[in-house]
This record gives structure tokens, C-alpha cells and sequence, in this order.
């Protein structure tokens, strides 16, 4: 056995991650649709949605929204039920959303 990689045990307690920054590259696809996103005008595009209500359950942001719509079109991701799954596992989708 000693000539295999070992990992590391299991039942180790660990703060992961330290910072979600650190496991997504530099070059992963979800840095380009963050950045696509954020300089979208979304009040010029008539997305609606932009002023919060005062009341209710605060609502997630257009943008956020948009983002997880997008990354879930390029990895052929079509269920809003299935995207919730992969946004609850998928370290990508953590860093895109902001957990």
C-alpha cells in the first residue's frame, strides 16, 4: 500500500473551504459569466425585479438569478430543480452564487 497516494482521512475535521476564492481557477468558465453578468445594464434590458419590495421574503437579485440561468445553459443544466441541486453541491455554482 505505500506505493499508492494516500488520501487524507475521512473523519478529519476541517474548516472547508477557507476561502471559495481558492477552488475555482482563474481560467474557469463561471469568472467569465460573473464578469458578462455584472456589466450587463439589466434596467436597460427591462429586467424586472431591480427595486425590492418592502415587504414579503427578500428576493434574489436579477443578476443572481441570470447567472445560475447561464452557467446552467453552458453545462446543458435545464431543470430549475436540478440547478437547486447543483447550486447546494457544486463548488462552481457556490463561488457564482455567492453560497
Amino acid at each position: 500500500m505505500s506505493r499508492f497516494v494516500q488520501g487524507s482521512d475521512r473523519r478529519q475535521p476541517t474548516l472547508l473551504p477557507d476561502c471559495l476564492d481558492d477552488y475555482v481557477a482563474d481560467e474557469n468558465p463561471v469568472r467569465v459569466v460573473d464578469v458578462f453578468v455584472d456589466e450587463l445594464d439589466l434596467r436597460a434590458l427591462d429586467f424586472e425585479g431591480l427595486t425590492p419590495a418592502a415587504t414579503g421574503r427578500p428576493a434574489y437579485h436579477p443578476a443572481t438569478l441570470l447567472k445560475l440561468y447561464i452557467y446552467g445553459y453552458l453545462n446543458k443544466v435545464q431543470s430549475s430543480r436540478r440547478l437547486e441541486r447543483e447550486a447546494q453541491r457544486n463548488v462552481e455554482l457556490m463561488w457564482l452564487t455567492g453560497r
